[in-house]
């Protein structure tokens, strides 16, 4: 007799019927009975719940499993994940695929306002508007037109690179042919975009690019994601979307661990259904931000 949870709330773990019965019953067992029922019961697997919203959160050392069961859930069976989480210092608490291209969307638009900050004065203006609030409605409204005239007022593409060289960032690592994210010749690796948040976290022009992100819960494209969770205003990220493309990268301000930087791609067919891969994004960044030490 099994007992199973395909739910991504739960991690499946067996315990032996003997155990079991000294778990639930007052009667001792002996030996010969335990080897008697060793040998003919079957393991018995009990779902564990993870822990819900409200609750301390998951021990670090189940990170792992924890993710890994949201994306292969059989319901997102067609959908190529792409995923790096990282401390600031650039080591690793997530992995999956961190090096493969992948269609990021509007996420480039993080590789464009990082290198405007380092080539461009946040004081000076483009058409009467601020570069400082260029940027922001860049970031946090996702608009288009603006990304594309301010990759034009860098200078294109070869001046991003060349900013994003001077920030540490491998130029092999993306493949950028607009600033808005909308060309699907466009390419990103989880890596490229976690390097270019943490050194941006640093770097010139720091305030304006982390003020410009959206804020989970709060504001811009997130304000109606996340929301009455523990990541509600403690997550900073860019989402993207494409027919066939969910992205999110960004910060999560997590009060144990400090800030971690993480990067999460998904390309999928284009009849696979976006909410279920936003909320399987979501259900990750939820369990990041929830993490505690064991």
């Amino acid at each position: 007799m099994k007992f199973s949870c395909c739910s991504p709330r739960s991690i499946p773990f067996t315990i032996s019927c003997v155990t079991l019965i000294h778990l639930f019953s007052l009667t001792p067992v002996t030996a010969d009975t335990a080897a008697h029922l060793d040998n003919n019961l079957d393991a018995i697997e009990i779902p564990v719940p993870l822990p819900e919203n409200n609750s301390p959160g998951i021990c670090s050392n189940y990170i792992e499993p924890v993710i890994d069961q949201i994306v292969e859930h059989p319901s997102l069976e067609k959908v190529k994940w792409a995923i790096l989480v990282q401390s600031l210092s650039g080591s690793n608490i997530y992995s999956r695929n961190p090096d493969s291209y992948m269609v990021p969307a509007s996420n480039m638009k993080l590789l464009v306002t990082a290198a405007a900050l380092q080539k461009l004065n946040p004081d000076g203006q483009i058409r009467s508007t601020s570069i400082r609030d260029w940027i922001t409605v860049t970031n946090l409204k996702s608009d288009n037109d603006y990304a594309n005239v301010l990759l034009r007022y860098v200078g294109g593409s070869q001046s991003v690179q060349q900013a994003l060289t001077n920030l540490g960032i491998d130029s092999n690592g993306y493949r950028l042919k607009d600033g808005s994210g909308l060309s699907r010749n466009n390419l990103a690796t989880p890596r490229t975009l976690t390097s270019t948040l943490r050194a941006m976290f640093d770097a010139r022009g720091n305030d304006v690019f982390l003020a410009s992100l959206p804020i989970a819960g709060i504001s811009g494209t997130l304000r109606n994601r996340l929301r009455h969770t523990t990541a509600e205003g403690t997550v900073r990220a860019k989402t993207g979307t494409l027919r066939g493309v969910k992205a999110l990268s960004g910060y999560i301000d997590h009060p144990e661990y400090g800030v971690f930087v993480f990067s999460i791609i998904t390309n999928q067919p284009t009849n696979q259904s976006n909410y279920a891969v936003v909320e399987a994004i979501d259900e990750i960044v939820l369990r990041l931000s929830t993490i505690t030490k064991c």
